[in-house]
């Protein structure tokens, strides 16, 4: 029964694909943000969505049902954006991003030196991997593959072909591959925001969540540069990204320490555009 559900919801994936491949990329994500906002709590939770944010403490200030809504219609955007990210690639859509610290890339090409690029699901997260191979990075990026194994075929596809070449896929023969590509002289760009079962519990939003100490393990056994890396989406289907300085971090600090940083600076991420960050994840689950 799952298979012939997994097939449907491939096919009328495909078909919508085609149909926003036909409208452009503008009418595309707006579109899709309907959507998002339309059918998205079908598929994604959003009392689980007003829950984190209320675990987050981010309901005095804020209306959360108006802030769950537009985190489902960014969501929207990001599925209806996945067609044109082949345009963004080939830079017939280079107007629509523009890249603050690109020097800092620069640099790291320039000295050859191995990077972790870290940041979280952000608007269209793809983009920042993108960008990063585009400025002549040697990346390898973390996935976690889709349970639709008909869809997943075809956004492995995409990846590979517009994101980057070289995809790891999430997992402990993942951790494997992520130490051989270091050693290769690689950097690596991964998603913290996510609960592993592998993690340690640290502290997000004055809560404790399952983390992932892989940055952290390869700055202090491989001597790699740490690089926050956040995407901003402004007015009409722009965005701006922002690619920081290497973090300065005492080495002797533990891996907990250290992790527990990189944890504070994912918060002030999304503090920033609270509505643009993927809520969805059940990041503070048992």
């Amino acid at each position: 029964m799952k298979k012939i559900v997994y097939f449907i919801e491939f096919i009328l994936i495909k078909v919508l694909f085609i149909f926003f491949k036909i409208i452009g990329y503008k009418y595309s994500s707006n579109l899709g943000f309907l959507i998002g906002k339309i059918i998205g709590p079908i598929f994604r939770s959003k009392k689980l969505i007003i829950k984190n944010l209320q675990k987050a403490n981010l309901q005095k200030q804020n209306n959360l049902e108006k802030i769950a809504s537009d985190v489902l219609g960014n969501y929207g955007r990001i599925f209806a954006e996945y067609v044109h990210l082949k345009n963004f690639r080939n830079d017939k859509l280079k107007k629509y991003i523009s890249i603050e610290g690109l020097e800092h890339l620069n640099n790291l090409k320039k000295t050859k030196k191995r990077a972790v690029f870290i940041s979280g699901h952000f608007n269209n997260f793809e983009l920042m991997a993108m960008q990063i191979e585009k400025a002549e990075i040697e990346l390898a990026t973390i996935y976690r593959p889709l349970n639709n194994f008909f869809l997943n075929k075809t956004m492995e596809q995409i990846r590979t072909e517009n994101i980057c070449k070289n995809q790891i896929k999430k997992g402990r023969a993942g951790s494997r591959e992520i130490i051989k590509n270091i050693i290769k002289g690689k950097s690596i760009a991964i998603m913290i925001d996510q609960r592993v079962r592998e993690g340690k519990k640290i502290d997000f939003f004055n809560n404790q969540a399952t983390t992932t100490t892989i940055p952290a393990q390869l700055l202090k056994k491989y001597n790699c540069e740490l690089v926050p890396v956040y995407i901003e989406r402004r007015k009409n289907n722009y965005f701006k990204m922002f690619v920081s300085k290497p973090i300065k971090i005492d080495k002797n600090k533990s891996v907990l320490e250290i992790t527990k940083y990189l944890n504070n600076l994912l918060e002030r991420m999304i503090l920033r555009n609270i509505d643009q960050w993927i809520w969805t994840h059940n990041r503070w689950k048992d």
